[in-house]
């Protein structure tokens, strides 16, 4: 009787192990990483071309979760090589200066339904701010999807100085998007 317990317990662990997944690697060439923006009170939209990443999530551990992200800001496409050029320049992203923005998670909640928020620090032109961004998990089999997004203030990275640091041309508020696919790298 003792043995079929214990073969019965192994058995029923053996399905949770089997699911336990930790995704690791962020295939960038089929995600995106997109920003939206008002220009004159229209919606505009953009992305990044270059983005590197660093991952470990495992669904059955969110607390111990990590990410880096390491965005190639001169791989801005606004949709007009001049507008990337001027974004690219000193009085927006100064490229030359600050070539990356980076974000690092700090923390990661379960809200349930697959559901998460991820809080961590955002830094760009030299400046950190804390950031938090719902996520949604889907899984995929050895594959899974991320989509999320967070919000900041331009003025607080310094981003659109001297005659662009007034809001009536182009917002204040930036929202990122991201639609990521990760593997478990097996």
């Amino acid at each position: 009787m003792k043995r079929f317990i214990t073969a019965l317990t192994l058995a029923a662990a053996l399905p949770l192990a089997a699911h336990a997944v930790e995704y690791k690697q962020i295939q960038t060439d089929k995600s995106t990483l997109g920003f939206g923006y008002k220009q004159m009170g229209v919606a505009m939209d953009g992305k990044f071309r270059k983005f590197a990443t660093q991952l470990s999530f495992d669904p059955a551990k969110p607390a111990s979760a990590k990410a880096t992200f390491d965005v190639d800001l001169a791989s801005i496409d606004t949709g007009s090589s001049e507008a990337d050029q001027e974004v690219a320049g000193k009085q927006w992203f100064n490229t030359k200066a600050f070539p990356t923005a980076r974000f690092v998670s700090s923390s990661v909640k379960a809200l349930g339904g697959n559901k998460y928020e991820v809080a961590g620090k955002l830094t760009m032109k030299g400046r950190t701010q804390d950031v938090v961004a719902p996520v949604t998990f889907t899984p995929q089999g050895n594959q899974a999807v991320f989509d999320g997004s967070f919000s900041f203030k331009r003025v607080d990275f310094a981003i659109g100085e001297g005659p662009w640091a007034a809001f009536d041309t182009v917002a204040n508020e930036i929202q990122v998007k991201f639609h990521l696919l990760a593997n478990t790298g097996k």
